[in-house]
């Protein structure tokens, strides 16, 4: 399908029909992207798509372990320097 880019102030955009809009699932918010010199209009990923996966596969290898250190221990810092 072939559109035609219309002025928008000093920059040039595109209208998407609105059957191109329901068919991708569309809603206000699109992410735009350049790959390969093409532009990828795409909705938007979930917030934190994935995580669940790869925590899974991170605690498969034992990789999975807090590195802050637990809330409430104090350090030498807390224990030595700190003063009220």
């Amino acid at each position: 399908m072939k559109v035609n880019l219309v002025r928008i102030g000093n920059s040039r955009g595109i209208r998407i029909p609105k059957p191109v809009i329901e068919q991708c699932g569309f809603g206000d918010e699109v992410e735009m992207v350049v790959q390969n010199n093409e532009l990828v209009i795409r909705s938007p990923n979930a917030t934190r798509a994935g995580w669940s996966a790869a925590y899974a596969q991170m605690a498969e290898y034992d990789d999975d372990e807090l590195l802050d250190r637990v809330a409430g221990s104090p350090t030498t810092w807390d224990k030595e320097e700190w003063e009220w």
